[in-house]
């Protein structure tokens, strides 16, 4: 799932300069940890004598930026070749700030295709002060990501075309156009990453994330993931119950849900994002779409299928915003906050629609893409999450069998989920071993079939795991209040935690309620009372 868990840092720049505190800025005296970490005392307890070697290395930490210490920890590219290749996974942390130290606190702000480390260098962002002082936050790059053997497929030039063509496939010619895209990609992963791709899957992530809890020194994992981050969480707390200390999962995943049920539930969280959206727009004098919620929805799926049909230009030439950026630059806003959201993503329908201008979406579209304005991608993100999406459900579907479930995405969101019924599409080309996998996303192959169903995964229950806070947000676009029900509902010490209100993650996104219980539990260990519920 694609978080972008520091766009309301950005965007609230863009829209209102000056009216936020830089979240870089340290709000306490660092004190200096050791250069090196000791791996935890029992680190190898349990673990299989080939892995020993990974659990009782010693992380040899270096200044880096002036305030954070930098490192790099070694893990096998296949657990089941121990003594096979490896991978050195990229790492920072930001010291606790005071000398009462509780160890480290592991972070991740989710994805797939986020970095960990570059989360942990906005420690300001991640937690709040009071858990700062008595944690180092510890961010990784998962493998596959950032600094840590990044996926790579395509080439900046390569990557434009690719995030800017037809999500959603209307004829004959651009499903072959799609086909074309998807081969494209799926050749340049191979060529350039392919020794990698099978491994960088969410089990093998929560594998490596037990190697650095050792390494880092601690007994059990501390751990706040964010989005696809509860992915991680939820899958570590299984594999490893007895070493699960204080986890905090915010804006949860459901790991028993196929892709295709993903992408329906991610298509009725934007819809209902959306709903909050135009019901506070129709209130206000200047609403760009409209006055009442029907008229403004219609303008928009209509605005949808113009840019479809005739891309909307932009200042740069040579990049019309198209559906798909269209729809990047659309939910982009809506990830965050009313106040931080809902004024950008108005006047910038307002440019569209009233000047036919595009840039404003495209500049939100380049933010969400993680583009800058020289035209560089700064991240592997856009690669990664495919490649770990389909490792995680290899079953995603042909281009057949999207065709087959548009109007079902349809139905649910008549302006997202025609995009969204193709989610998944090329999986089986990506990872076939044949030559050029051509024939498995064709219809014509014998993988990429009937999505798994949810039935056939066993629930994710971490049984014998200390308490486990599931963080849940009831208007959440990205990740769909019912993800957190069900995950806090499938572990055997989940407890849940409700924050009523239409943003993405709700730990530091403006609530007292959630921020006071999630640090009680961080700081005490105390988990709310079960069921608890915080309002916006």
């Amino acid at each position: 799932m694609n978080c972008r868990a520091l766009v309301g840092v950005v965007l609230t720049a863009l829209v209102a300069a000056g009216c936020q505190a830089d979240p870089d800025e340290n709000d306490g005296q660092q004190v200096d940890p050791p250069d090196d970490s000791t791996p935890a005392p029992d680190a190898t307890e349990g673990v299989d004598a080939g892995l020993a070697q990974y659990y009782t290395q010693t992380l040899n930490w270096e200044d880096c930026d002036e305030e954070f210490q930098c490192t790099t920890a070694t893990v096998p590219v296949d657990y089941d070749e121990p003594d096979g290749d490896t991978i050195e996974l990229s790492v920072l942390r930001a010291p606790a700030t005071s000398e009462d130290r509780m160890g480290s606190l592991l972070v991740n702000p989710g994805g797939p295709g986020a970095s960990g480390v570059e989360y942990a260098r906005v420690a300001g962002a991640v937690a709040t002060e009071q858990v700062r002082e008595h944690y180092d936050i510890v961010g990784f790059d998962p493998r596959g990501v950032g600094e840590s053997q990044p996926i790579d497929c395509l080439d900046d030039a390569e990557l434009d075309e690719f995030v800017a063509s037809d999500m959603s496939p209307d004829d004959e010619s651009e499903i072959s156009e799609m086909r074309e895209s998807v081969q494209d990609f799926a050749e340049g992963c191979k060529a350039r990453s392919g020794d990698l791709l099978p491994h960088v899957g969410t089990d093998d992530v929560a594998r490596d994330l037990d190697i650095l809890r050792a390494a880092l020194g601690d007994e059990r994992l501390n751990y706040l993931g964010k989005s696809y981050g509860t992915y991680i969480g939820a899958i570590y707390a299984d594999l490893f119950p007895d070493r699960v200390g204080r986890m905090v999962l915010d804006g949860a995943m459901d790991p028993t849900l196929s892709s295709k049920e993903m992408a329906l539930g991610q298509v009725r969280g934007f819809e209902r994002a959306l709903s909050a959206f135009l019901d506070w727009c129709v209130e206000q004098d200047n609403c760009a779409a409209g006055s009442t919620e029907s008229g403004a929805r219609q303008t928009i799926r209509g605005f949808f299928q113009q840019v479809d049909e005739e891309p909307l230009p932009t200042s740069d030439e040579n990049r019309p915003l198209t559906e798909s950026l269209a729809f990047y630059g659309v939910i982009l806003p809506l990830y965050l906050t009313a106040a931080e959201g809902y004024p950008a993503l108005n006047e910038a329908l307002a440019a569209a629609l009233n000047e036919g201008d595009g840039q404003p979406l495209l500049t939100f579209a380049d933010i969400y893409l993680e583009r800058n304005s020289s035209g560089e991608y700064k991240s592997n993100q856009n690669e990664a999450i495919v490649a770990v999406n389909c490792v995680d459900h290899p079953s995603g579907g042909t281009i057949e069998d999207a065709q087959a479930s548009v109007s079902e995405f349809r139905k649910v969101s008549p302006i997202f989920g025609p995009s969204m019924a193709w989610n998944g599409v090329g999986c089986g080309t990506l990872l076939s071993n044949g030559d050029n996998g051509e024939d498995s996303d064709n219809g014509e192959g014998s993988d990429g079939g009937e999505p798994t169903a949810a039935a056939d995964i066993a629930p994710t229950t971490a049984d014998g795991a200390a308490p486990i806070l599931v963080v849940g947000t009831t208007g959440d676009p990205a990740t769909p209040y019912e993800w957190a029900q069900s995950l806090a509902d499938q572990l055997s010490s989940g407890v849940l935690l409700t924050y009523e209100a239409s943003v993405h993650t709700a730990y530091l996104s403006g609530s007292d309620c959630i921020d006071k219980a999630v640090d009680a539990y961080l700081l005490n260990g105390t988990a709310p009372e079960q069921g608890k519920r915080c309002a916006s």
